[in-house]
């Protein structure tokens, strides 16, 4: 399977979630690339739509290698890679440095993309967490451990294409499953897409405050 681009991804992946319309979701989506794909699912369904930022939590000296990954909540929330962080001798030190730092960057994207607005309630929804693919699944792993400590009444994840050894490890993590496509030839997840360009922030803001008025209309449609 091959997408034009992560909103035509987006498109699809409502087309598969119909199930879940008169649930009331919410749409949770792992910033950046996720949320072109997280809006699409989220107006589809007149559902809102939020962001769930994680950060990488990076290797002394080598900031690309992933040792963990971090998500921010009332209990932030880290998945460790005990055998990177093992194999390279990190200690608890740069460990608690690493974690401050990327928590503080977490919370700065946060300000930054909601524009003051809360985050939404997720107790007691059914929360539909998004990206535009799964290719290890340990960025995905942290992000779905947040939300689930926020309460949900079911959690799911959708994505539109994802390695199928990824997608079977996080299984375990959620109450559903959705993805469109689990090619044995996965190297990335831009291979599967024609346009996988950078979604840059002044996007995502966009893309957040358009589905934030879209779901305010369905919502005033919906009780008149």
């Amino acid at each position: 399977m091959l997408f034009k681009d992560r909103h035509d991804a987006g498109r699809r992946l409502a087309a598969a979630l119909q199930r879940y319309r008169d649930a009331r979701p919410v749409v949770l989506a792992l910033p950046r690339g996720g949320v072109p794909v997280g809006y699409e699912v989220a107006r589809d369904l007149e559902a809102p739509l939020d962001i769930v930022v994680v950060r990488k939590l990076g290797a002394p000296g080598q900031p690309e290698l992933g040792i963990g990954a971090l998500v921010d909540g009332d209990h932030p929330e880290s998945v460790l890679d005990r055998t990177a962080i093992e194999m390279l001798g990190v200690d608890r030190a740069y460990l608690a440095r690493e974690t401050t730092r990327q928590l503080e960057e977490i919370r700065r994207r946060e300000a930054a993309y909601r524009c003051g607005r809360p985050p939404v309630a997720i107790a007691d929804h059914v929360a539909i967490v998004v990206d535009d693919g799964l290719a290890t699944g340990s960025t995905m792993r942290a992000a779905l451990r947040g939300v689930r400590r926020a309460a949900p009444r079911r959690l799911v994840l959708a994505v539109p294409v994802a390695a199928p050894e990824a997608l079977q490890s996080l299984a375990s993590e959620v109450d559903d499953v959705l993805c469109l496509a689990t090619p044995k030839d996965f190297a990335a997840v831009g291979q599967f897409y024609r346009d996988f360009g950078q979604t840059p922030d002044d996007e995502v803001v966009r893309l957040l405050d358009e589905a934030r008025h879209a779901a305010a209309a369905a919502r005033a449609a919906a009780t008149t």
